[in-house]
């Protein structure tokens, strides 16, 4: 459920929540325990819900940031202004998203302060890479139902910057947590630190998400220059109009991808992020 400084917070079905660390050898193996992981523990004193982890059991998906297991798809959260949104770090996200092959939604919180201009704009920008783009406004509790549709039956990761409402639309979404959340916040209290860490909150049925701290900068995954345009989906309807093979969609003439930029096919604002991420990717040394 949630892991602090070496303790991990396992839920048993049944049993409650136990604390427990990582048996020694997930150390020498380089494996760490990561918040959604399915385990088996062995008890060390039940009275006071205390374990040891035996064994990590196979994980269905694992990302690094956030650092997190088994989880069906990822919910991106920012505000439409008030922080205006910063795209070069959306698109980083999204990236790591793609790499994964992970779904992801597109949630821009505090739509009531925002013009129908500044939505429209980044609906044009996000819904031609396949994106689903929801507006919703937290403070005034609109939109949160069909978050909510949306998350149903799955594993979600909520992630985003600092700022832009990701507690709040936790407390939304969970204002009264059915299991143990008394038992686990009483025994994580022993443990808090001001670093945030990521924690699994159930919502309903086989629904939960998992809280993640805050991000204001990501480096891009390990890819090369030439693999980054297959991680912007909107560029593969058009890459076979470009004259030639391997084309970076940069200085080439008869591009494609360039062509449906100029037409307002493709969002100015990603092939921008595109030219920048390919220059970073191309100014990296490669060891």
């Amino acid at each position: 459920m949630k892991g602090i400084a070496g303790f991990y917070y396992v839920h048993v079905e049944g049993y409650g929540v136990y604390e427990c660390k990582a048996k020694g050898i997930f150390r020498k193996e380089g494996v760490k325990p990561l918040v959604g992981d399915n385990v088996e523990l062995d008890v060390l004193d039940e009275a006071e819900k205390l374990g040891n982890i035996r064994q990590i059991l196979p994980r269905k998906s694992e990302l690094l940031r956030p650092a997190v297991a088994n989880v069906d798809q990822a919910l991106v959260l920012f505000a439409i202004v008030k922080p205006n949104p910063n795209f070069n770090l959306l698109d980083r996200f999204l990236i790591h998203m793609e790499r994964q092959q992970l779904p992801t939604v597109i949630c821009f919180n505090k739509e009531d302060i925002a013009s129908d201009q500044e939505k429209e704009a980044l609906r044009r920008s996000y819904e031609t890479c396949g994106y689903q783009v929801l507006f919703i406004s937290v403070l005034e509790n609109r939109g949160v139902e069909q978050v909510k549709t949306i998350l149903e039956g799955k594993t979600t990761t909520l992630a985003g910057p600092s700022g832009v409402g990701k507690s709040s639309l936790i407390n939304r979404l969970a204002p009264h947590i059915s299991m143990e959340t008394g038992e686990i916040s009483e025994k994580i209290a022993r443990g808090r630190h001001t670093t945030r860490h990521s924690e699994i909150i159930p919502l309903g049925r086989e629904t939960y998400i998992m809280d993640t701290p805050g991000f204001t900068s990501l480096a891009i995954p390990d890819i090369t220059k030439e693999e980054l345009g297959g991680y912007y989906p909107e560029f593969r309807e058009y890459e076979p109009f470009c004259k030639f093979r391997g084309c970076a969609h940069l200085s080439e003439p008869s591009c494609g991808v360039k062509e449906a930029v100029e037409a307002g096919k493709i969002s100015q604002v990603r092939y921008e992020n595109y030219k920048i991420l390919y220059r970073e990717l191309q100014e990296t040394k490669r060891y």
